[in-house]
């Protein structure tokens, strides 16, 4: 029996990743689609294989979801099934309604929720969870948006007696490379998450004697995330490419760039964050150097409103799939 539940703990996991790589394709793709620097067929492409290798670049955050949130002595395979069926429903829900939300607000909440459910709150590592994983989560999308707005800000000063449509024409192959960018920091952070769950579960198993996350586990995220951004997430990608602020190559350019480079530090020092928020914000944090009135505040509501409910309600749902475990076993 504890085998069959630490293998239904793996498969929910890859699940999660699967579903975490076509519930996020947007952030890496979104904007070239929308500028049509990139077909989306070779758009999809490029992001699954560059989020498989960023998988593979580190581990760090990994460690920090594994041991962050929760002791791992308090972690049961019933509190991680839970925990990754909670975020899995939110992420099908917002990405049915295509709305951005934070894949990793949704596993940190349903993890959180399905422990609470468990043990009570003072199971919670509350100055891990702060520090290491909510302050992060909540300073990176600000901080995107203060530097691609900067970006934004120098590329008008160096360019902005050039003539647009030369503007456009060069950074349509400077957006190439950015989106690449994106892409690898995009697989940096958000495969290692699933990748710490696995190990705290094989861990808490006791199938591994400390938490050093297994080669394979490291590979068969990569590789169900890879899967998943490959099928792509259109719904998605509309809200982020085109329904925030009308993109053009130079916009696309400053707001991949400024983000991927504040997840990419982020993953280096094994912090958590949300890439959805932070190119969302690096979009928002773009249009607002045209006008505040270019950006469709709107949306960007709709999509900030996503962001706040995500952590409590897979929380709430992950701690309903606990009690509903417990009451039939």
């Amino acid at each position: 029996m504890p085998e069959l539940l630490i293998a239904l703990v793996i498969l929910l996991a890859l699940a999660f990743d699967f579903i975490n790589g076509f519930h996020d394709t947007a952030n890496a793709i979104a904007t070239s689609v929308s500028t049509r620097v990139l077909s989306p067929g070779q758009a999809i492409l490029m992001a699954a294989v560059l989020n498989f290798v960023g998988a593979l670049a580190s581990t760090e955050v990994a460690r920090t979801i594994g041991k962050g949130i929760v002791d791992p002595k308090y972690i049961s395979n019933e509190v991680l099934i839970a925990g990754l069926a909670g975020a899995t429903i939110w992420n099908l829900l917002t990405w049915y309604y295509g709305l951005p939300s934070s894949s990793s607000h949704a596993l940190i909440g349903g993890v959180a929720g399905a422990v609470v459910a468990s043990q009570g709150l003072t199971a919670l590592n509350a100055r891990g969870l702060v520090e290491k994983i909510f302050l992060p989560l909540i300073a990176s999308p600000v901080i995107g948006f203060i530097i691609a707005y900067l970006v934004m800000g120098l590329i008008f000063i160096l360019v902005g007696n050039v003539a647009p449509k030369t503007v456009n024409k060069n950074f349509s192959k400077l957006q190439i490379v950015s989106a690449a960018f994106m892409a690898f920091s995009h697989g940096s952070n958000d495969a290692q998450k699933s990748m710490g769950i696995i190990t705290a579960a094989l861990l808490s198993a006791g199938m591994i004697p400390t938490f050093r996350v297994p080669i394979w586990v490291v590979i068969a995220c990569a590789t169900a995330m890879a899967l998943g951004t490959s099928l792509g997430g259109w719904r998605i990608i509309k809200t982020m490419g085109s329904r925030i602020i009308k993109l053009e190559p130079v916009h696309g350019f400053a707001a991949e760039t400024s983000a991927a480079m504040v997840i990419i530090f982020a993953s280096f020092f094994g912090k958590p964050v949300s890439t959805t928020h932070v190119i969302s914000a690096s979009i928002m944090g773009v249009g607002a150097t045209k006008r505040m009135s270019a950006v469709r505040w709107t949306v960007a509501k709709n999509i900030v409103n996503a962001w706040v409910l995500t952590a409590p309600l897979s929380g709430l749902v992950a701690a309903i799939i606990y009690f509903l475990i417990k009451s039939v076993s």
